[in-house]
């Protein structure tokens, strides 16, 4: 069983899986260290490794009685140049073509993979190479050429990603290689698929559809990294099931110094409208190949605690990087001494709204959170079938632990990303004085509850009928 220390904690972990952490070893260790989501990047995984981490993840939950979940991360439509001459440098001040086509790039011609490039850019827009370290403005247009002016210079090295900022871009969110990697996420029941470059609810929409279509229970993350998506902001919002702030792209797409803003914003508007949200990119990125992370990255990874985040992500530390358990086990004490702190505990309240047509189960949930942080209650007992009830009382971020109780053992693994939510397999619905008795031994015996501490039970009465929640119950136990 994972240590009691790193099973408590209430901000949840996402470790993507690669290399130097594809073992049932290393994932057991990971998951001991306190990992709740195992990310597949499918911009490097191919589907033999995905199917042994979805293989290896679901055999270890059945051996350490887990509920981890799995994130399928679609790559998207990633513009990218291809094939570079040697010696290529690009001079501040020169100019350079840039236009679609697999040809070998140099300093005086730039090809890379986007059909629709010279037709979707403007005159005066900016292009960027590598991440940002190379700027390109766009002059003049003719035919399918863009002659660019160098802004910022530097060595041109191949496969290098492209930013098109201030560009709309014409091609679909859902790529040829997504469907295919989509296919393979409905067919291994992935809980979690995050998808890339979203600009507005429709890319949601689509993708729900084709989830809707084969009958898929997976949920969805829109991961933020583009200008529009900031923009479209609350549609987004409105049909997405998750959102990431995908700090890499995103920080190269706007300016760099908007980025700490930003992330506040989303985080925000996520808990107002009882959505999980993680940070992602460089949370610990000097310990790909350090045995420790800077003062910066701890200050960084506890900010993101404190804004109320549901998870923080590790990419290349623990997909290459050189200590992956290591980095999840101190990513894990920084959060449980930021949770330990007062500082924490002060998050802005947000009312259930009447026009709501679940205004009374939101009730119930926000009065829940109130109510234990009013009598310092140890936990809040909930009942849920989609996991709605979870989500809520999540979003209010209480200092009492959100034991769920289900009988659908999937959403136990989907319930893994949500902010101090605990998942436990439970199917005897006979009378609610019955099932809340039972519940509660099983918190006893799982130690997240002792004689003589309060709790906060909340369910629907009568409860075998499995209603809406309109149930709020006090008590101290026995």
């Amino acid at each position: 069983m994972i240590e009691k220390k790193y099973r408590l904690k209430r901000t949840k972990i996402v470790a993507t899986i690669g290399p130097n952490s594809l073992s049932k070893k290393k994932i057991k260790k990971m998951i001991l260290a306190g990992l709740n989501v195992c990310r597949i990047n499918f911009s490097h995984c191919n589907h033999e490794n995905a199917l042994k981490i979805v293989t290896t993840v679901a055999e270890l939950n059945l051996e350490l009685n887990t509920h981890v979940a799995i994130m399928g991360d679609l790559q998207g439509p990633k513009l990218r140049i291809g094939l570079v001459e040697n010696n290529s440098f690009l001079q501040k001040g020169d100019m350079v073509v840039v236009k679609h086509g697999h040809n070998k790039s140099n300093q005086k011609e730039i090809f890379v993979n986007y059909k629709s490039i010279s037709h979707d850019v403007k005159c005066g827009n900016k292009i960027l190479l590598d991440d940002g370290k190379i700027v390109l403005k766009v002059m003049h247009k003719k035919n399918d050429i863009l002659d660019c002016c160098i802004m910022q210079g530097g060595e041109l090295k191949a496969n290098k990603g492209l930013n098109l900022p201030n560009t709309h871009i014409s091609i679909p969110t859902i790529t040829n290689k997504d469907k295919i990697d989509l296919d393979f996420c409905i067919k291994n029941k992935i809980e979690w698929i995050a998808l890339s470059f979203v600009r507005n609810g429709q890319d949601i929409l689509d993708l729900k559809e084709i989830l809707k279509k084969t009958r898929s229970q997976s949920r969805i993350i829109a991961k933020i990294e583009k200008p529009e998506a900031i923009k479209n902001l609350n549609n987004i919002i409105k049909h997405t099931d998750a959102l990431m702030v995908a700090r890499g792209d995103l920080g190269v797409e706007v300016p760099t110094q908007k980025v700490p803003v930003l992330q506040k914003k989303i985080v925000r508007a996520a808990r107002r409208n009882a959505k999980p949200v993680i940070i992602a990119t460089q949370v610990m990125e000097s310990m790909t190949e350090n045995l420790a992370p800077t003062r910066a990255e701890t200050n960084d990874a506890a900010n993101a605690v404190f804004d109320g985040a549901d998870a923080l992500m590790l990419s290349g530390e623990t997909s290459v990087g050189k200590y992956p358990t290591r980095v999840v086990r101190i990513i894990s004490k920084i959060i449980l001494d930021v949770e330990a702190s007062d500082e924490r505990k002060h998050f802005n309240k947000f009312l259930p709204l009447k026009s709501n047509p679940r205004y009374i189960s939101d009730s119930i949930c926000y009065q829940a959170s109130e109510i234990a942080n009013q009598v310092e209650a140890k936990a809040i007992l909930a009942f849920t079938a989609s996991g709605y009830n979870a989500q809520k009382i999540s979003s209010n971020r209480p200092n009492a632990h959100i034991c769920v109780f289900t009988y659908n053992r999937q959403l136990l693994n989907t319930l893994s990303l949500m902010w101090g939510v605990f998942g436990f397999y439970y199917n005897k619905f006979d009378s609610t004085d019955n099932t809340i008795e039972e519940t509660q031994l099983i918190l006893k015996k799982s130690k997240i509850i002792k004689s003589g501490d309060f709790v906060v039970n909340i369910a629907s009465m009568p409860i075998k009928a499995k209603g809406m929640t309109n149930m709020l119950k006090l008590e101290k136990i026995g």
